[in-house]
């Protein structure tokens, strides 16, 4: 039987991926890299599941180890953080993938079987050697943890080094010169230019000159030589920004560009060569376009060498979160508005459930006006524009009443008055219910619970894991074990958190894990220590 290691320092997890994988292989742990890496050197493994955030070292520098010890070994990266960088990193450096936390059980056991599977093939000798290392910035580029964009993170990390040209694909506002931005920043080409052009917003003649420059006195009003974007940019980056509108006289020309990178400028007769890479980016049907003779067919070949899809927000409505946070930030920053605590439940429940036809850059705008026009330390839901309020409540935009979205369960405890647990990340990992109603848990009193909602009449902790077990066998779950662990374990810190008023170094010693274990955790599944509350008994 295929035999897997898992580095971690969390006992649920390895409790979780050995139940997960008890039919597909043989689960070995370390609770620590200097363990994993020592057996490592002494047994053989066909996959390795490594947390990036461990207790004596860094994931990144171990992986490295690793990869010295074993290049085929295929190395599945695991954390809560699922950022771009470590994203883009994780698999530049040779992971095999990446998981985010919780761990989803179908595409933890899909993922393993696939890197059980290339271990068996790489195990065949190589006919050619490539020995590629590569290194990453600290620029943060990208916000979201959901798996579409995880996707484009490790699209843009296999490709970013190799110099071939990118068409990025999406829908308007979904961030497209960001993932140029990405690119350029982790290719060879970084300590070069990066230069945008909008190839929508200038007329065929004068775009012709921004991209190949002029000779004086090629035109009317040319009084002097310019050069273009493709003379500046040698060494570097060119993203050609709605390339779908480039007229035919200039599509001709930038196909030279991509073929043999010879150019001339307008009104000139000396060929010039450059060495740029090119990244353009569209939100047309381009198949369409070619097929109505509006855009070369040569051209479309060239481009789409490698193509990156942007996911529209609306499909990774789990990043609006992150994404609202992010631009609170910076309104904040940018307005001085240092009262400014940020937005409430309700808000941010309108804010994930509406479309954001405008994708990333609707949502920026909204959060920005919101924040101009609050008078209030909280962004409530009647700041927000009245589309939105109207989108969730059928068009009465004055309509009071809770949206009637599924709201994650939390488990029921004392109602301490300094933690509050929100929406955990992870939209089904703790269960739900349909209702608005807010019970203090402690004491039966209609108000404002801070651990969310519940619903029922009973005030025992834990009373909704029947529940949720019920309803998940109902609904022919394939997630089961890992949902109703994520409860159990949410229900746990919060207790644990109250006994220890709070203090996270003696919660963690309770709980037998690190601190930066349960920082973790608590970031998972969203509970808010509240500063300056004096936690009752």
């Amino acid at each position: 039987m295929p035999k897997v290691l898992v580095v971690d320092d969390d006992p649920a997890i390895f409790l979780l991926i050995r139940k997960a994988l008890q039919e597909v292989a043989e689960v070995v742990t370390a609770e620590d890299g200097e363990t994993g890496l020592a057996k490592i050197k002494s047994h053989k493994f066909d996959a390795v599941l490594l947390d990036i955030m461990l207790p004596d070292v860094d994931g990144i520098a171990l992986f490295c180890e690793i990869r010295e010890l074993d290049r085929r070994l295929p190395v599945v990266f695991m954390t809560i953080e699922a950022t771009s960088n470590t994203a883009i990193e994780a698999m530049q450096r040779g992971a095999f993938d990446y998981l985010a936390k919780p761990l989803d059980v179908a595409s933890l056991r899909v993922l393993v079987s696939r890197a059980i599977e290339q271990r068996e093939l790489s195990s065949v000798p190589v006919a050619i050697v490539a020995d590629e290392s590569s290194e990453l910035g600290n620029s943060e580029l990208f916000i979201g943890r959901s798996k579409p964009m995880l996707d484009v993170f490790k699209d843009v990390g296999r490709v970013a080094k190799q110099d071939v040209p990118v068409l990025v694909r999406g829908e308007s506002g979904t961030g497209k010169e960001l993932v140029a931005r990405a690119l350029f920043q982790y290719s060879h080409r970084s300590e070069g230019p990066f230069l945008a052009v909008n190839c929508a917003a200038l007329p065929d003649t004068l775009l012709e000159s921004e991209l190949f420059g002029h000779e004086k006195g090629a035109f009317t009003g040319a009084d002097s030589r310019r050069v273009g974007k493709f003379e500046q940019c040698n060494g570097g980056t060119l993203f050609l920004d709605e390339i779908g509108d480039m007229a035919p006289i200039v599509q001709a020309k930038v196909l030279r560009v991509l073929q043999d990178q010879r150019f001339e400028r307008v009104g000139g007769n000396n060929e010039l060569k450059t060495d740029v890479r090119i990244v353009a980016a569209t939100n047309q049907p381009l198949e369409e376009m070619v097929a109505d003779g509006d855009f070369r067919e040569d051209l479309l070949y060239r481009l789409n060498a490698v193509t990156i899809y942007l996911p529209p927000l609306r499909d990774r409505a789990g990043d609006v979160p992150l994404l609202i946070q992010h631009f609170l930030g910076q309104a904040k920053r940018e307005f001085k508005k240092q009262d400014l605590e940020g937005a409430s439940p309700e808000t941010v429940e309108l804010l994930r459930n509406y479309d954001w036809p405008g994708n990333v850059r609707q949502l920026r705008a909204v959060v920005r006006r919101c924040v101009l026009d609050s008078v209030l330390p909280v962004l409530v839901p009647d700041v927000l524009p009245r589309n939105i309020r109207e989108a969730a409540s059928g068009g009465d935009a004055d309509a009071t009443s809770t949206p009637t979205a599924d709201v994650p369960a939390t488990p029921p405890t004392g109602g301490h008055p300094a933690i509050e647990s929100g929406d955990s990340g992870a939209e089904s990992a703790i269960g739900g219910n349909a209702t608005g109603d807010r019970d203090v848990a402690s004491g039966g009193e209609t108000g404002s619970d801070s651990l969310g909602t519940t619903t029922g009449s009973s005030t025992e902790p834990g009373h909704e894991l029947p529940q949720l077990v019920d309803r998940l066998l109902a609904d022919r779950s394939s997630n089961l074990y890992s949902e109703t662990i994520a409860y159990v374990e949410r229900y746990v810190l919060v207790r644990v958190l109250q006994e220890t008023d709070g203090n996270q170094s003696r919660a963690a010693e309770m709980l037998g894990i690190t601190r930066g274990k349960l920082r973790d955790r608590i970031a998972t599944y969203n509970i808010q220590l509240a500063s300056g509350v004096k936690i009752g008994k």
